[in-house]
């Protein structure tokens, strides 16, 4: 006899929530299945460590510790780098003043540590000062546009390097109309 199984779509879903879903079909004697990125779980033979050994080759103690473990980390990293943000501040002033001209030097100097204390902590100060040193000595366009593109930006990063560099830089309004 064959077992005619009901479809579930998991939208949004984590694992835990996808194993929940398919026993409460289970507890109602259905049968159910979904695929869970990639992966097929079946109400009549799912379990949790099952479902999550499946999925991510861990239990789910496993998964729940090696993931705090993560956010401990983060959490550590950036607490050292709060901590390094005034000295970070003073390298990425002389940075500045190396490539940039006298007149952008205080307002680099105000949003350094703001840079350094945000998402990208700082990332994108030094690929904005790239792009203006190329800019700043007779680079060509083509040159910027494509030291910018191999610095593997997501759109947001992306577009906050190209508006410091229009705004540090005498000639980065033409370099960001050439890039759009």
């Amino acid at each position: 006899m064959n077992k005619k199984y009901e479809e579930v779509e998991f939208f949004g879903q984590n694992i835990e929530s996808a194993v929940y879903e398919l026993l409460r079909y289970k507890d109602k004697g259905m049968l159910a299945y979904g695929d869970f990125n990639g992966t097929m779980l079946y109400s009549d033979t799912v379990t949790m460590d099952g479902a999550y050994k499946q999925i991510t080759g861990k239990t789910k103690a496993e998964f729940d510790r090696a993931e705090q473990e993560w956010r401990d980390n983060l959490k550590r990293e950036e607490e050292e780098h709060k901590k390094q943000i005034p000295h970070l501040s003073k390298e990425w002033m002389e940075e500045g003043r190396k490539i940039l001209t006298e007149d952008k030097w205080e307002y680099w100097d105000r949003i350094v540590p703001i840079r350094l204390n945000d998402l990208y902590h700082g990332m994108e100060l030094g690929c904005c000062l790239d792009i203006i040193k190329i800019l700043n000595n007779n680079g060509t366009l083509d040159e910027a546009k494509a030291t910018i593109e191999s610095q593997g930006h997501s759109g947001m990063s992306y577009g906050l390097v190209c508006a410091m560099v229009k705004e540090f830089c005498d000639r980065g309004e033409e370099f960001v109309e050439y890039v759009k």
